[in-house]
């Protein structure tokens, strides 16, 4: 059995960590970089950075911050926002990142999942779904729809359709983001992330929702989920990675732990 990760989410706005509540009252609450070597020290798998305001303002990703927190990790670095094609992927990692997350993007142009796939391998393109719940309907046969530009476009486009594409099409990893749970810190939407889980034969990472040990261990065991994201939890010093991960542990999860 393949041991579960604790990956840490940083939202960076500006240049800043920032944190939003259902992706709206978005606040700056620190430096990434420092964060980033903080939590790398302290034991965690491997780190999102999500440039969260590149796809909505529609510009490039910032670079310069991605080369500083490469410098100070030596754990797995997956990259999004802003990433429009292969170029932009192979920017990421000459910069210091291991993975790419496409979005909003690959939504507007699939091909784009398969380009990266074909060009930097499966294994580093992610395929990143922020997912809000709907009424079950003809359109949206699974009650969940996907939506772009950091929440801001519904795209009329079923969350377990497009997760099933995403793999078709080359992604090696998923990220299931709940709108609905996101910044709430009331736990991760579990029948979403159990659904897709299911339903692909890649890792999918679940988002959105992690405010106690008892959330991450729900979504890792009846969830199915293959890592867990955190974020809030962390970011406000409420719980340090390697807490959460002895939590785990004790509780039967195989989690990869320091000794």
């Amino acid at each position: 059995m393949l041991s579960k990760r604790i990956i840490a989410c940083l939202d960076v706005r500006d240049g800043n960590l920032a944190k939003s509540v259902k992706f709206v009252d978005t606040k700056d609450i620190g430096d990434p970089v420092s964060k980033a070597k903080e939590y790398y020290d302290d034991g965690l798998d491997e780190l999102v950075f999500y440039d969260i305001t590149a796809s909505s303002d529609d510009r490039n990703i910032m670079l310069d911050v991605v080369k500083e927190v490469a410098c100070q990790v030596y754990i797995p670095l997956s990259v999004g926002g802003g990433i429009r094609s292969v170029e932009d992927a192979n920017k990421l990692l000459w910069s210091g990142a291991e993975k790419i997350n496409v979005n909003s993007a690959a939504v507007k142009r699939p091909e784009l999942i398969a380009e990266c796939a074909h060009a930097i391998g499966n294994q580093n393109t992610v395929l990143s779904m922020d997912i809000l719940k709907v009424e079950i309907s003809r359109d949206f046969p699974s009650g969940y729809e996907v939506v772009i530009n950091g929440g801001r476009t519904r795209t009329g486009i079923d969350a377990l359709t497009w997760a099933l594409k995403g793999e078709d099409l080359g992604a090696g990893e998923l990220v299931v983001n709940s709108i609905d749970a996101d910044g709430t810190r009331d736990g991760y939407e579990i029948t979403l992330t159990r659904m897709i889980a299911e339903a692909v034969s890649i890792p999918v990472i679940a988002s959105g929702g992690a405010g106690k040990p008892e959330h991450l261990y729900e979504v890792l065991t009846e969830g199915l989920a293959d890592a867990a994201l955190v974020a809030s939890m962390v970011h406000y010093n409420e719980y340090k990675v390697s807490e959460l991960k002895q939590y785990l542990n004790n509780r039967g999860v195989k989690v990869r732990l320091r000794y």
